[in-house]
C-alpha cells in the first residue's frame, strides 16, 4: 500500500483520503475498504475556527470546547465517541462515517454492498431506521451531521459549495451511496450562520460514548426553527416539528424510537429561548 502526503489540494490525484484514521483504519482492518493508495490530507485540510468557518480538519475535542460555535454543535461533539476518538477524529471524517449496521459492518452482501437484500429488515434491526427504511434500514450515526443540518450550515469542498443537507442522499437501486461526493472530492470547510439559539439531545444505550439511538438537534436561525435527527434514517433527517414523527415507518423492533424521538424533540424545542 502506498502512502502519500500532499501539501496542497492541487497535488491531490486519486487515492483514499485519511485524516485522523478513526474511520478509515478500522474499515481497512475489517476488509470493508480496499485501498492501494492512502492520501494523508492533514497537510491540506484547514483546521481551526475563524469567524464562523470551521476547518474540516478540526477535531471534535477542539470543537467541544470552542465557545464561538453554537451549543448544538458543541454538545454534539462532546457527546460523540470517547475522549480518545474525539481527540483524533476530525469534523470532516465524522460527517462521512459509515453506518453502524452490523450486517454492513460484518460484510454481508446487503444493498449498500451491492446486494439484493436489506438483511436488517428481515433480521435484527433494533437500532435501525424509522424513516426512509424501505430500500436500506441503516441509521445514520453522526451526531455532528444532524447538528449541522439543523444549524443550516454550508460546506466547501475541493470542487464546490453546498448545503450540508446536500451532502447526503438516500441510497437506491441505481446508486448505493449515501453521499453526493464525487471521486476525489475532499471536504475542506464548514460555514455556520448566525444562530439565535440551539440544542442537541441524545439517547444512547450506554450513558456515555455510544452512537445515537435517537439524536435531536434544534436551532433557531433567522427566525426559523430547524430540527434534524440522527439515528432514525440512512441520512440525517429533517422534520418540521414533532407531528412529523407520526409519519414514521418503524420496523417491528424500532417502534420504541418514535415516542423517544417525540419526547426529545419536545425537550429540545423547550430549550430554545
Amino acid at each position: 500500500m502506498e502512502l502519500l502526503r500532499p501539501s496542497s489540494v492541487a497535488e491531490l490525484d486519486g487515492g483514499t483520503f485519511v485524516h485522523g484514521g478513526t474511520e478509515v483504519v478500522p474499515l481497512l482492518r475489517e476488509g470493508l475498504l480496499d485501498a492501494e493508495r492512502l492520501v494523508d490530507v492533514r497537510g491540506v485540510v484547514p483546521r481551526g475556527v475563524h469567524d464562523g468557518v470551521i476547518g474540516a480538519g478540526t477535531t471534535l475535542a477542539e470543537l467541544e470546547v470552542e465557545g464561538s460555535i453554537p451549543d448544538a454543535l458543541r454538545d454534539a461533539c462532546r457527546l460523540a465517541a470517547s475522549p480518545q476518538l474525539r481527540n483524533m477524529g476530525s469534523l470532516g471524517g465524522n460527517l462521512l462515517q459509515g453506518t453502524r449496521c452490523w450486517y454492513w459492518r460484518l460484510g454481508y452482501r446487503c444493498r449498500l454492498h451491492g446486494g439484493a437484500r436489506c438483511h436488517a429488515r428481515e433480521g435484527e434491526h433494533r437500532e435501525h431506521a424509522v424513516f426512509a427504511n424501505d430500500f436500506c434500514a441503516s441509521a445514520h450515526p453522526s451526531d455532528v451531521a444532524a447538528a449541522l443540518v439543523a444549524l443550516g450550515a454550508r460546506l466547501r469542498t475541493s470542487k464546490r459549495e453546498l448545503a450540508i443537507e446536500e451532502l447526503y442522499r438516500l441510497p437506491d437501486e441505481a446508486n448505493r451511496s449515501t453521499t453526493t461526493l464525487e471521486d476525489g472530492e475532499l471536504l475542506l470547510e464548514v460555514e455556520v450562520p448566525e444562530v439565535e439559539s440551539s440544542a442537541y439531545l441524545k439517547a444512547m444505550d450506554r450513558k456515555r460514548w455510544s452512537f445515537p439511538q435517537v439524536g435531536v438537534a434544534a436551532a433557531r436561525v433567522g427566525g426559523e426553527t430547524r430540527i434534524a435527527l440522527a439515528g432514525v434514517a440512512p441520512i440525517p433527517w429533517r422534520i418540521a416539528g414533532v407531528d412529523d414523527l407520526e409519519a414514521a415507518t418503524p420496523l417491528p423492533r424500532t417502534e420504541w424510537k418514535v415516542p423517544l424521538a417525540q419526547a426529545l424533540v419536545r425537550r429540545a424545542l423547550a430549550q430554545l429561548p
